[in-house]
């Protein structure tokens, strides 16, 4: 999981620089249909299944669909808001998941998780402060990222274990080739921009698909409650390179708003440790 954020913290770095070169349209087909080669290939190379009914089951259409409202939310954020902010509320993703096991996946949670989702929120409103002054229309794309990365996340674990990781990315890649392609065309732009720097594409493309892998890989293979506290080393990435690579300065609300969501999400992870805990030791 740490390697997965570390990945995708450098990817969102290219894809933030790419957007200043391209259109975000074009920077989705590009990342997209790269990762759908790359799945594709090491798909075969296992020899697993390319061709599988499941995947055009109502679950798997799903997530498919919140797979592309994500990558549309996250790439529009990153061209338009400071990449540390949208680390920040993008990461508030696990506690909507949780929500959203409680509503359809009938989970028990108790009073403290609640709490601490709770208690996320209020760092997710810090950052974003709707109403203020400083609010920026732009930050709803990464609202959009967060609420369908975590339905995303919610369906993976509704997976059958049988469908490889391989498989699944590529079905879902071949999904979103479609939709980014039918992106660009309605934009009217090419599909082959002349001014592509393949020296920040080529990068993006790999590094976000071995995030893509290790991510699918860490919540399929561990326990949720156990991997998920190390997403929010993402945040530690993202403000890194936000200062670093961008010159960004990020506010003290903004900081608050940061550690409250890694405080009370790692709290509700560990708080559902061991809550397990508990169940196995009882008769």
């Amino acid at each position: 999981m740490v390697a997965s954020m570390g990945a995708f913290a450098t990817a969102d770095t290219l894809v933030k620089v790419s957007t200043s070169i391209i259109s975000p349209a074009q920077v989705m087909f590009y990342l997209i249909g790269g990762a759908l080669i790359i799945f594709a290939s090491m798909a075969k190379l296992q020899k697993d299944k390319l061709l599988d009914r499941r995947a055009f089951s109502p679950f798997m259409l799903l997530r498919y669909l919140a797979e592309i409202c994500g990558m549309v939310g996250m790439i529009m954020a990153l061209a338009n808001v400071p990449i540390s902010i949208v680390g920040a509320i993008t990461q508030a993703s696990p506690m909507l998941a949780t929500m959203g096991a409680v509503l359809f996946l009938k989970e028990n949670v108790g009073w403290r998780r609640w709490c601490s989702i709770v208690v996320g929120f209020i760092g997710v409103l810090l950052i974003i402060q709707p109403g203020g002054e400083g609010f920026d229309a732009a930050i709803l794309w990464a609202i959009l990222a967060l609420v369908a990365l975590s339905i995303r996340d919610l369906t993976t674990r509704l997976v059958p274990a049988d469908i490889p990781s391989a498989s699944l990315a590529t079905f879902t890649m071949a999904a979103a080739t479609l939709f980014t392609i039918a992106w660009v065309l309605f934009n009217g732009e090419n599909l082959l921009p002349t001014e592509m720097n393949w020296f920040i594409t080529i990068p993006m493309i790999i590094i976000g698909a071995i995030g893509y892998m290790l991510l699918i890989a860490s919540i399929r293979l561990a326990e949720v409650s156990v991997v998920m506290p190390y997403r929010y080393s993402r945040i530690i990435f993202l403000l890194v390179l936000g200062i670093l690579i961008f010159d960004e300065k990020p506010k003290p609300l903004m900081l608050l708003g940061a550690a409250l969501i890694i405080g009370s999400g790692t709290y509700m992870m560990w708080r559902e440790h061991q809550v397990k805990k508990l169940a196995i030791k009882e008769p």
